[in-house]
């Protein structure tokens, strides 16, 4: 029986918690940047970016999963894929790939399998720490994905040209 391939998966940290998703969704990881504020939109919801002259959204996970927001120089916009929209997403820090052999990822506990918890799909062991594998298109459900969306095409049809 062939064994299971390593799994790569970008490690980011909000709050004190190790997050994990699939390197294949991630497109960059990119410094904090000036996020436009866009009118009447969820709180956790910081604005939109211009990065080389596409407008895309940016959701802060810190809000999003009620943490402390603290400014720091270590904080980064992760540009994911989600659902066929490119959405940012402000994190505490980002960490290398991290590279977890799939017999050392445990499915989510039950308590995960419940309401707003069912976005963890699994908790990796990595050298003694434990990172918790998310679905980010269940974070950010498909009326919200496009919500953003609209919010990214409505400020990319009313910014200046750049």
């Amino acid at each position: 029986m062939a064994k299971a391939k390593v799994q790569q998966i970008v490690g980011f940290r909000v709050g004190k918690e190790d997050f994990g998703v699939p390197i294949g969704i991630v497109h960059e990881i990119v410094p904090m940047m000036e996020i436009t504020a866009v009118p009447d939109s969820p709180n956790y919801i910081e604005g939109v970016i211009n990065l080389r002259g596409r407008i895309i959204p940016v959701v802060d996970l810190r809000k999003r999963f009620a943490e402390a927001v603290v400014p720091n120089r270590r904080n980064r916009i992760m540009v994911a894929e989600l659902d066929g929209h490119r959405v940012g997403l402000v994190v505490d820090a980002a960490n290398e790939v991290l590279k977890i052999d799939p017999e050392l990822i445990e499915p989510p506990p039950n308590v995960f399998q419940q309401g707003d918890l069912n976005y963890v799909t699994g908790v990796g062991k990595l050298g003694g720490k434990l990172v918790i594998l998310i679905d980010l298109a269940k974070i950010m459900q498909r009326g919200e994905l496009r919500r953003i969306s609209d919010f990214a095409e409505t400020a990319g049809a009313i910014s200046p040209a750049q």
